[in-house]
């Protein structure tokens, strides 16, 4: 894993506006950056792919062992009047679209699962679509070899997944929404219409304030048409406690993400994980607050946090990093702190995502903290051997 300088493309704040990526800079600071660039060998990404596979499939084992506990439920903080709604959506087998899962690695010892983002992950548009249009223009100016390439396959398996919603599933119609005033959370939602539009299912956009009830309990859109599919760019943890969480088990909506991805995008995940797959290569270990551990270097998440927000990091007693935010009253998790790969002044976090069950990329942040959060930048990457 190599972190090598590159040329940037000139014009590529004119092709960002014209390809509607709005939020390359934000608060006047960089986030699309592409003066450098992540360099793998196809062992490394093969190891990240199956590594990805293998920590998924243990993240499905969790999410049956909760859904069948309601000691474990009340353990992840989910409202008791949701029990059943999120329980349905495991038995059911409500399908899921996508996930992304945070990973420390360096190229050499095995990658370590920080968290899953298994709701609501953002970077897709970054992922998916912009760096994969820097991989082509950085070749075709011969700034990379003609023979580079990237793990990337969303954008494709994205589209299959639309498709497979059409077809086997039989969406008829998608409405997407997500929150006003958030211009990423827009792109985001925008690029997956788009892909949604590409399958050739037919979609209809809507912000999440916009959501209707109808008289029948139905959640309605502008026109007041009943909503049966909708793909929510908006975290469980607070829909759960919204004042219409009791209508959801009747609302009669498929959701994207299903309500069973509330319980591996909780941290209380990462607990137990390390009590299911004790000494795992791929876990670090991980405990619920107030629980006996040995650890002396460790991280404090709270069960739901976001961008980074409300964690602390520790060594020996004393707090060496901390960063404010909203989030703790529900409870936290520790887990073993693990140093992130330094490339001069920062520190380097690999997300890998998988579409449905399977692994279809990887997108790369940045940041000066040993803290990942919301302005971290955002650097491609490629495949040479």
């Amino acid at each position: 894993m190599i972190r090598q300088s590159i040329t940037e493309r000139p014009n590529w704040r004119d092709v960002a506006t014209e390809y509607g990526f709005k939020f390359h800079t934000m608060y006047g600071e960089p986030y699309w950056c592409e003066d450098a660039y992540y360099q793998f060998t196809l062992a490394q990404v093969e190891e990240l792919e199956n590594t990805t596979a293998e920590i998924h499939q243990m993240c499905l084992q969790v999410v049956d062992r909760v859904a069948n506990s309601e000691a474990l439920l009340a353990k992840f903080h989910i409202p008791k009047h949701c029990w059943e709604f999120v329980q349905n959506s495991w038995k059911t087998q409500q399908p899921s679209l996508y996930s992304r899962l945070d990973l420390v690695y360096d190229g050499k010892g095995p990658a370590k699962l920080l968290e899953n983002n298994a709701d609501t992950p953002t970077s897709l548009y970054e992922t998916a679509f912009f760096q994969w249009m820097w991989l082509e223009d950085q070749i075709n100016a011969g700034n990379l070899p003609q023979n580079a390439d990237q793990f990337n396959s969303l954008q494709d398996k994205l589209i299959e997944r639309f498709a497979e919603f059409k077809n086997l599933h039989g969406f008829s119609l998608l409405h997407f929404a997500c929150c006003q005033d958030t211009d990423e959370d827009r792109g985001t939602v925008q690029y997956l219409q788009d892909c949604a539009n590409e399958a050739g299912l037919a979609n209809e956009f809507l912000f999440i304030e916009n959501i209707g009830l109808g008289e029948k309990g139905q959640f309605t859109d502008m026109q007041d048409r009943t909503i049966g599919n909708l793909f929510k760019l908006y975290p469980w943890e607070f829909m759960f406690r919204e004042i219409f969480s009791t209508k959801l088990t009747d609302a009669g909506v498929r959701w994207l993400e299903p309500a069973w991805k509330s319980i591996i995008s909780n941290k209380a995940l990462l607990p137990l994980l390390w009590e299911m797959y004790p000494n795992h290569p791929n876990l670090l270990p991980a405990y619920f607050a107030g629980e006996p551990h040995d650890l002396t270097h460790y991280v404090t998440k709270p069960l739901f946090s976001r961008e980074g927000a409300n964690i602390q990091i520790t060594e020996n007693g004393q707090e060496v990093c901390k960063v404010d935010g909203p989030y703790g009253e529900e409870g936290m998790i520790i887990q073993q702190f693990q140093p992130m790969p330094r490339f001069n002044d920062s520190y380097t976090l690999i997300g890998s995502w998988l579409v449905d069950d399977r692994p279809a990329g990887i997108g790369l942040r940045e940041d000066h903290s040993l803290i990942t959060q919301d302005l971290s930048r955002y650097y491609p990457h490629i495949i040479l051997d």
